[in-house]
């Protein structure tokens, strides 16, 4: 299928991908993603180091050498496309581990263009991308970069900016841009259906050898059953962090010492900090609320989240920003609650094969794990929001436990365990399995829907485009005046 984002008509369908995963990589920075270097407009290296690492291709464009640091390889309405924002994209591409041994210049600066374009239009139909949802973009983006990079000034550093100010009004330009562009694409098809008899002329105007093979895959449900942590394991936690806490309040010791040896977290290798802190972060609620209650030097008592339990010293206030270092611990649980665990999963699974049980009964009833226990253990695909699997595309450790399982068959208990090291015991079953197979019309019908609905889409936005560059002010530099782009850039 081609992709929505169609960028130049000779491109190979992998090229059509590689350049609308380059769009998502770039885009993408929600769920604490961080901005590559080159997103930001910045490259790490000057002109001439970022322009020689550039791939040199043959294509519709003469091969340079060098190119001006400023030099404007197009215009599109109010936004300017350089050079080196091409050399950026490349470069994004091979920080991804993309190869761009097929990707030209051309292609690109097409796939620059239209973004552009996207967000020309916008700003035209008076779409707006309120600035707190941008700054809470940057926000996440710029904690991960601290807490990877140690501190604002090395991010500062590693960006080639003068301030971290300078890098977030940089980062702002480019989110709004993303953000303008993305918000007109869908705009552009939000009203765009499909017919019932729409999708059948689409699916059998597929010539039969050439439709779409369907991977294999499963629906899976789970039990899972948790070693119980005692009331004197949390004390334990809660007595240790109280012991903490009097070495760092009465006897000076230092917190950020203290986090190294002790905190069982990530942040531990940094003394526990963690910059930057705004009541928006996409960290649990209590630790924000306990964060924005404390003095600049105060160290809190012992508090729980749904991770385990904190001490958390906050180092300094800034505005609506506090930089905090925590210290983590987790109550242990004895071998005794492991192995009163084992047994009761061991029983579950023997009375589910025995018949006496159904699963998805002993799911609702004894299941440890709420998000699945209501709807009998099925299991919802994080990707897609729904029940199906994708054999091919899952986590490999589900994989290994389903993959030869048969239809309604019981897995053997294995462990699994969470970032903080606590064991818990699961139990599967495959409550449906659907082998690789030709599309069918009757049995794919949603995923043929799909397919056609994006078909459709992207005829939309061929029309589209089309209509907007007539309208727009379009110049392309005679360097690239022989690409032959999908769109009518050079308006001949």
């Amino acid at each position: 299928m081609r992709s929505i984002a169609t960028v130049l008509k000779p491109i190979s369908r992998n090229n059509q991908l590689l350049i609308v995963v380059m769009l998502l990589l770039v885009s993408v920075t929600q769920a604490q993603e961080v901005v590559t270097v080159d997103s930001t407009g910045v490259a790490k290296g000057s002109a001439e180091e970022l322009t020689s690492q550039t791939v040199e291709k043959k294509d519709t464009v003469r091969t340079f050498k060098r190119f001006k640091a400023e030099g404007v390889t197009a215009v599109v309405g109010n936004y300017v496309i350089l050079d080196t924002d091409i050399d950026k994209s490349y470069l994004e591409l091979k920080q991804q581990g993309i190869s761009v041994e097929e990707i030209t210049r051309c292609e690109l600066l097409g796939k620059l263009m239209e973004d552009k374009l996207y967000a020309h239009q916008a700003k035209i139909d008076s779409i707006l991308i309120p600035d707190a949802e941008i700054n809470n973009r940057i926000d996440q983006q710029m904690q991960y970069l601290i807490t990877e990079l140690g501190s604002e000034e090395k991010v500062a550093e590693f960006y080639r900016k003068e301030s971290m100010a300078e890098l977030r009004k940089e980062l702002f330009e480019v989110n709004k841009t993303l953000q303008l562009a993305s918000e007109m694409q869908r705009k552009v098809v939000e009203n765009v259906e499909i017919t019932p008899e729409e999708v059948r002329e689409f699916f059998y105007s597929i010539p039969e050898d050439e439709r779409p093979i369907f991977s294999a895959e499963v629906e899976v449900a789970q039990i899972v059953v948790e070693p119980e942590v005692t009331a004197e394991a949390t004390q334990d936690v809660i007595d240790r962090l109280n012991e903490l806490r009097r070495d760092i309040v009465d006897n000076g010791s230092s917190f950020a010492s203290k986090a190294v040896l002790y905190s069982k977290d990530g942040s531990a290798s940094k003394g526990g900090l963690i910059p930057a802190v705004r009541k928006n972060s996409p960290l649990a609620k209590e630790f924000k609320d306990m964060a924005f209650s404390l003095l600049e030097g105060e160290v809190s008592e012992p508090f729980e989240t749904e991770f385990g339990w904190h001490l958390l010293y906050v180092e300094k206030i800034r505005g609506q920003e506090v930089d905090v270092r925590h210290i983590i611990l987790f109550p242990e649980v004895t071998q005794s609650t492991i192995d009163k665990a084992r047994v009761k999963i061991d029983s579950l699974r023997q009375e589910i094969v025995g018949g006496t049980i159904a699963f998805d009964e002993a799911a609702r009833r004894f299941s440890d794990e709420t998000e699945t226990r209501n709807n009998g253990g099925q299991l919802v695909n994080p990707v897609t929001f729904d029940t199906r699997f994708d054999l091919t595309k899952m986590d490999p450790t589900l994989s290994a436990q389903v993959y030869n399982l048969k239809q309604d068959e019981v897995s053997q208990v294995f462990t699994d365990r969470d970032y903080t090291g606590k064991s818990k015991f699961k139990i599967l079953t495959i409550t449906r399995r659907f082998e690789e197979h030709p599309a069918d019309y009757v049995k794919d019908y949603e995923k043929i829907k799909d397919l056609a609905l994006k078909e459709k889409q992207i005829r939309a936005i061929e029309k589209w485009q089309e209509k907007k560059i007539k309208d727009t002010y379009v110049n392309v530099n005679a360097d690239y005046q022989g690409c032959e782009f999908s769109s009518n850039w050079l308006k001949r």
